[in-house]
């Protein structure tokens, strides 16, 4: 009896150590299971970040090019003994020039307004250039309510190809527009800033002129925009009584939104940015700039292919993205609760998430570098001049 004991003691000793045993092998392959897709994680995540890098650095040599032939071609001059065919003739039959520039409180395309108005709290101040615009030339403006602003789609990528050779340029005739979801319609029917002549008429309201500067509200215009001409809005021609537009445009709420509302974190961050942006902001507080986000984002700023297929919105995706147009693309769609976007206002990033019922949570503001102490008019500039900002 003794031995038949101590042989099932021994039979549940060796048990026991074969499961520890069993157990520490199994420990041991989990952990270089976990390294192994750790390390391959990592293998992933620099491969993107590489593809990022060299996509971002792809970008970036296109637009140095594009800014080098822009200025080639600003200096050309033809030979006196070089023939004028047709192509030269129109290459220097309609020489412009920007009269001046627009300072914005939109840092980038994405997020700028599709259409003027839509976005009343939407500043920019348009800085005229005074060798070429003399002050007098203002004289009267600030008597109209409105006035046009004629300029230049100065950061569409195809500008390369209208310049070099504008028969060839393969210019889209459709393009694909926001509210008919992905459905083509011609360009001319449009407001795609890609269009024959890359040439933009917005409206205006007119809230103050200074010198050589006009203050402007409910604009759609981004930062560095060049301007061309400057007329003032004539209600009695201007506006047409019975003017028609296709159905697709009177699809309401289209592209609004359900709800925005503004997190703690947000709340407690946005003091501290605008201490370093106040001065040179076109606003008079942190809860006026508040309102403007609240404005811009009530109409769903995204891309037609962002809103499709959600995306990540970087620096980088913000410089190729047409959200100041009616382009897109085409896609599957996927939920985008989790996806952040960025809304780049008056030198702060602000961040922000949207679900698929279209509801707005604005988590971030932060600084965006590069901001402080840059050379633009302000609030305080237009202030005497405002009796209600």
């Amino acid at each position: 009896m003794p031995s038949a004991m101590a042989r099932l003691q021994s039979l549940a000793a060796a048990a026991a150590l074969a499961a520890t045993v069993a157990a520490v092998l199994s420990s041991l392959l989990y952990r270089r299971k976990c390294g192994c897709l750790a390390a391959r994680v990592l293998e992933l995540e620099a491969s993107l970040a590489a593809t990022a890098e060299k996509a971002a650095a792809e970008r970036r040599g296109r637009v140095r090019a594009q800014q080098s032939l822009r200025a080639a071609l600003s200096e050309q001059e033809p030979r006196s003994d070089e023939p004028r065919t047709a192509k030269a003739l129109a290459s220097h039959s309609y020489p412009m020039a920007p009269i001046g520039t627009v300072q914005s409180c939109f840092s980038t395309r994405n997020g700028t307004p599709r259409q003027p108005l839509v976005v009343p709290l939407a500043r920019a101040t348009v800085a005229l250039d005074p060798t070429r615009v003399p002050a007098e030339a203002l004289e009267g403006l600030a008597s109209y309510s409105h006035c046009w602003i004629i300029y230049v789609f100065h950061l569409n990528t195809d500008l390369d190809k209208m310049w070099k050779d504008p028969a060839r340029s393969k210019l889209k005739a459709k393009v694909r527009v926001p509210r008919l979801k992905g459905g083509k319609m011609g360009v001319l029917a449009t407001r795609s800033p890609h269009r024959p002549n890359p040439i933009g008429l917005s409206v205006a309201k007119v809230e103050a002129v200074d010198g050589h500067a006009i203050l402007l509200s409910g604009v759609d215009l981004v930062d560095g925009t060049p301007v061309l001409d400057i007329k003032p809005y004539l209600p009695y021609s201007d506006s047409v009584k019975g003017a028609a537009v296709p159905n697709w445009l009177e699809v309401d709420g289209a592209l609004g939104v359900e709800s925005i509302q503004f997190s703690e974190h947000f709340t407690s961050a946005l003091p501290s940015c605008w201490m370093h942006v106040q001065k040179q902001s076109l606003y008079a507080s942190a809860d006026e700039f508040q309102d403007l986000i609240k404005e811009v984002l009530s109409w769903d700023i995204r891309s037609l292919s962002q809103r499709i297929r959600p995306h990540q919105v970087t620096m980088e995706s913000e410089a190729n993205d047409c959200c100041g147009g009616e382009a897109g693309e085409d896609g599957s769609n996927r939920s985008c609760s989790n996806v952040v976007y960025h809304l780049h206002l008056e030198g702060i990033d602000v961040s922000y998430m949207i679900d698929q019922d279209s509801n707005i949570v604005v988590d971030d503001a932060t600084l965006l570098p590069g901001v402080v102490n840059r050379n633009r008019h302000n609030y305080l500039t237009w202030r005497d001049k405002l009796s209600i900002l």
